[in-house]
């Protein structure tokens, strides 16, 4: 069954524009699946330790006919081929990070994925780019993406290049 995700995508480290950027090429590889919108990037502070670069963060809506794991497959091989190191410090910096933000709306959680992203609706780096790309959309169990950026607090983010 054909639907459509949305992937998270940040990066704080090896040129965070390029890497961001690179990533939406290698989304447009998936197979089974077609990148359908961008949004813009933005720059954003860490979540986490401060003693590391800002990071830029962006989301990619796919139309896709993979299941959330061989989806999250292919993001995890994208991370890899981009140089992504598993096992550091938790929101630490890193050169990639693909996150399955929603499947179509189902609501799953197994071992290796939870949809909708738990931290998808307290965070501004992903609300407002969502938003931008998919503005009516409804976020399962959590409510409209705008009365989600109501609550989002946007200190932080800072638009660096406007999305397709």
């Amino acid at each position: 069954m054909r639907l459509i995700a949305y992937v998270g995508i940040g990066s704080n480290l090896d040129d965070p524009v390029a890497q961001v950027q690179e990533a939406f090429e290698e989304l447009e590889t998936i197979p089974d699946s077609v990148l359908v919108a961008r949004s813009s990037l933005y720059s954003s502070k860490p979540m986490g330790p401060v003693d590391q670069p800002d990071y830029v963060n962006a989301v990619a809506a796919i139309d896709t006919l993979l299941s959330p794991e061989e989806l999250l497959a292919a993001l995890r091989s994208i991370e890899d081929r981009q140089g992504r190191e598993r096992g550091g410090e938790k929101w630490g910096p890193r050169i990639l990070d693909l996150d399955l933000l929603l499947y179509g709306k189902k609501k799953i959680k197994t071992a290796d994925l939870t949809v909708p992203h738990p931290g998808l609706h307290e965070r501004d780096f992903v609300i407002i780019p969502l938003a931008e790309i998919a503005g009516n959309l409804n976020i399962p169990g959590r409510g409209s993406l705008q009365s989600l950026i109501k609550l989002c607090e946007n200190h932080s983010l800072k638009k660096l290049i406007t999305g397709k």
